[in-house]
This record gives C-alpha cells, sequence and structure tokens, in this order.
C-alpha cells in the first residue's frame, strides 16, 4: 500500500479559498444593503495585500505598506459598494479621505471580533514571505489609530478557519 497522498487534478484548495472569500463578499454585501453599518457591535477587520492585481489605494498609503495592510469597518467609513469580485470603501488616514478598491481575491484575513469568527486565506499569486506590517491607522472614532497587528486573529481556538491544502510530507 503507498502512504503518499496522490496528486489532485481538481483544485479543491483553489474552489474552497473562493467559496470562503464569497463569505466576505455575502457579509459587506448585507452590510451595504442594510444602509452601510454593520449592526449592533458588528465590526470587521480586513487584511490584504496592498500589490495584489486590482487593488486601488492612494500611493501614500502604498509606500507605508508595501506588502499587506489591515482595514477596520465599524464606525467612520462611508460609501461601501460591494462588486462580485471586489468592494470599495471610503476611509480616513489621519484625517484625510480615501477611497480603496480591493479585490476579494487580494484578501488575506477577514476578523469580526464582535463574535470571534475570522477567516484566513492563502495569498494569491504570490509565494513571497511576508513581513509583519504596523497597524492600518484608519481612524477610528475616538480619533486614534486601530487595527489588528500584523493580520493577527484570535488565537483562542475560537471561530477561525484557516484552509491549507498543502501536499503531505
Amino acid at each position: 500500500m503507498n502512504d503518499t497522498t496522490p496528486d489532485s487534478l481538481i483544485p479543491y484548495d483553489e474552489i474552497v479559498q473562493e467559496a470562503l472569500r464569497a463569505v466576505v463578499g455575502r457579509v459587506l454585501g448585507e452590510v451595504e444593503a442594510a444602509g452601510g453599518l454593520p449592526p449592533g457591535s458588528h465590526h470587521f477587520y480586513i487584511t490584504f495585500k496592498t500589490g495584489a492585481a486590482g487593488v486601488e489605494i492612494p500611493a501614500d498609503l502604498r509606500a507605508r505598506f508595501p506588502d499587506e495592510m489591515t482595514i477596520v469597518l465599524q464606525n467612520k467609513f462611508w460609501d461601501l459598494a460591494v462588486a462580485a469580485d471586489h468592494f470599495s470603501v471610503g476611509l480616513s488616514f489621519n484625517q484625510i479621505p480615501a477611497r480603496l478598491v480591493i479585490p476579494f481575491s487580494a484578501i488575506t484575513a477577514f476578523v469580526d471580533p464582535a463574535v470571534e469568527f475570522g477567516l484566513q486565506f492563502q495569498a494569491v499569486a504570490e509565494a513571497d514571505d511576508a513581513e509583519p506590517h504596523g497597524d492600518a491607522e484608519n481612524d477610528s472614532e475616538q480619533g486614534g489609530s486601530t487595527g489588528v497587528e500584523g493580520g493577527e486573529t484570535p488565537d483562542d481556538g475560537s471561530n477561525v478557519v484557516t484552509v491549507d491544502f498543502g501536499k503531505k510530507k
């Protein structure tokens, strides 16, 4: 009997990643349909690759976050618009408004700390090891910075889903 797992001709990992990213789109779409603010105490940390295809952010943010960035959607954001393959949103960074366009394929993490729910995704088409990044520093309700350092997600065994279909060795 052979102990090695055969290579799949069906891209299960890509199919599952795409389905999980659709969860993010559905959640954001429901927020958009409900008037643009998350219900109750829900709020979202969304980490994405700033250099991924289709990402549109101001040049100064790209310079500050050349690899990865985390934004917070809680109280101070506007013009949330969700499409089939991306979303756009207005946020303020150091009191300067900015419009961001983020394809779902660029997202590497989605967390709703209000209910300890999180998803982590494999980076699309980038195999380089990323260096840790700092806070997104988009303005919070109190005027300070807020965010998830280094794209952290709860490590307490809560509802974080990580899918990795790497080959067994």
